[in-house]
């Protein structure tokens, strides 16, 4: 697809290695000129349906399924300027398959060499290297009814700048969190996946944290397990051991796995009162990355040292300053 515009179209090449695979087949695509980044936070150009238009275009009808029913879903990726000059986006294909099991189940045909291909091109496009990148493929025109099967399916990608200190979710020092009066999604009636409409139970917390004046909602269960924040799993610290926090309905994050991987934190159910007990409490997630925690509801926590000192080691493998000996950088 490709806008209408007086300008003749510029070509982007979106071949290249995947995660050091050989590269897929190359395609020419189409790209919208524009001549200043858009309000979508410098995002100039986006990927859409194969090709590279611009990121404010009115690409989706008013009748696109997604838009009344929430019949899509994301994934939130991060590209990172490399200590060595390049660029690298982090566990990009991890993220991808987790994307194929959510794509899957709304019907929709979810190519992750495609998508791959789309996420490099789109990074190129706009120039960006430390950069929040977001996929979201959804069901669109046909229907608007419950059955997605004769729905058409889309996907685009678009790419954030991050000048290093922004942040795009609890980017602030001092994050107090508050515990919710909602209940999270349990997994029983919807999969702990990234399904656009199941974020509205987030969008919800979020809303009521903030009027209580909190900068984020923590999700308890019904028995005082803790569960998730909106957008971040859960850690804590108590005398020097490492707990990541494990419950059925949380998200699979890949940024708790990573952390896991690095400390040899121990993952399990936590109740609230380990929490209000700990001496630290952190959470994590490919946009808040490594976050402590200043304070639960009524609870101040004196110390964040070993939160920082992960925040620490978490940025330099992400900046690839420590050997990648898990593969999980995809070199743009």
């Amino acid at each position: 697809m490709s806008l209408g515009t007086s300008n003749p179209p510029l070509e982007a090449e979106t071949s290249g290695a995947v995660d050091g695979k050989a590269p897929v087949a190359s395609k020419k695509v189409s790209i919208a000129r524009t001549e200043s980044p858009s309000a979508t936070g410098g995002a100039r150009l986006a990927w859409f349906d194969g090709d590279l238009v611009d990121a404010n275009s009115p690409c989706a009808p008013l009748t696109t399924h997604a838009m009344h029913y929430g019949s899509g879903v994301f994934e939130g990726i991060r590209s990172y300027a490399l200590a060595n000059g390049g660029t690298a986006v982090f566990r990009l294909r991890d993220h991808l398959e987790r994307m194929r099991k959510g794509a899957n189940l709304l019907g929709i045909d979810f190519d992750i060499d495609q998508a791959t291909q789309a996420v490099f091109a789109t990074l190129r496009a706009n120039g960006h290297r430390d950069a929040y990148v977001r996929p979201l493929a959804w069901c669109g025109t046909g229907s608007i009814g419950l059955d997605v099967a004769p729905l058409s399916k889309h996907l685009m990608v678009a790419t954030l700048p991050l000048d290093g200190a922004a942040s795009v979710h609890l980017g602030g020092a001092q994050v107090r969190l508050g515990v919710s009066s909602w209940r999270r999604n349990p997994a029983s009636s919807l999969p702990p996946l990234k399904l656009c409409g199941a974020y509205v139970n987030s969008i919800l917390a979020k809303a009521e944290a903030k009027s209580r004046g909190f900068d984020e909602a923590l999700f308890v269960d019904a028995q005082g397990l803790v569960v998730e924040c909106t957008g971040a799993n859960v850690f804590f610290v108590r005398d020097g051991r490492i707990v990541a926090v494990d419950h059925p309905d949380a998200l699979p994050g890949i940024t708790r796995d990573t952390l896991i991987a690095l400390t040899g934190a121990v993952s399990r159910t936590a109740g609230l009162e380990e929490l209000c007990d700990a001496d630290e409490v952190f959470v994590c997630g490919t946009a808040a990355e490594v976050t402590p925690i200043a304070a639960l509801d009524g609870r101040r926590y004196a110390g964040d040292a070993t939160a920082h000192e992960i925040a620490r080691l978490y940025q330099r493998v992400v900046h690839g300053e420590d050997a990648d000996v898990n593969g999980w950088l995809s070199h743009v």
